[in-house]
């Protein structure tokens, strides 16, 4: 008698694309091994574009990109626009940056969106896409106070100047999300979902 055979076909290569060491540590937490390429675009907004248009166009040209030198990988990839009314907040690369950030966002709200890319390698042309919104609302804040969180956290490569899963905590009044990893630039929610559907052995 015959048996049906159970074996599975192999799961295909996991990259990220992104040389963010925060979304590396965020994507670790699955447990799933991957490999971290970084890519090579012009990450610059057009002028007519929306931020949440530009963020999902962002993700999927990551994707794209280092798809195609491994076509046969699944590629993830992700993009992220931090908000302040109209102004986009980028990363302010030093203290004295920093600490006019925050000030200018004391008691205010600023809103992140994030948009991610998953592209199998052979189904090139149905991508599974997502955009997640984060409002954080930063409490009031003294001079003194941003002066010191500036010194201790050092968040110079973070747009809008904190660290979430550090000491920036304590800066807000409250957060409203979804998943509270989308702020940190990676939703694993939504992704790990994306994931099992193509075939990767996540819970």
């Amino acid at each position: 008698m015959n048996q049906v055979s159970s074996h599975q076909p192999p799961v295909p290569e996991l990259l990220l694309a992104s040389a963010s060491r925060y979304r590396r540590a965020l994507l670790e937490r699955l447990g799933v091994p991957f490999t971290q390429v970084a890519p090579d675009i012009d990450e610059t907004i057009g002028p007519d574009e929306t931020p949440a248009d530009a963020v999902l166009r962002l993700a999927r040209s990551k994707a794209q990109a280092v798809l195609a030198g491994h076509p046969d990988a699944i590629v993830i990839a992700s993009d992220q626009v931090a908000l302040r009314g109209d102004e986009i907040l980028g990363k302010p690369g030093n203290a004295e940056q920093a600490i006019r950030q925050l000030s200018l966002s004391a008691g205010r709200q600023v809103e992140f969106l994030t948009g991610v890319c998953v592209i199998r390698g052979d189904r090139p042309n149905d991508p599974a896409e997502h955009m997640d919104i984060t409002r954080v609302v930063f409490r009031p804040l003294a001079p003194e106070e941003i002066r010191d969180y500036v010194e201790r956290d050092a968040p110079f490569d973070c747009a809008g100047s904190f660290r979430a899963e550090g000491l920036g905590i304590a800066l807000f009044e409250r957060i409203d999300s979804q998943d509270p990893t989308g702020l940190i630039g990676l939703p694993l929610i939504w992704l790990a979902q994306a994931l099992r559907r193509l075939g990767v052995p996540v819970l």
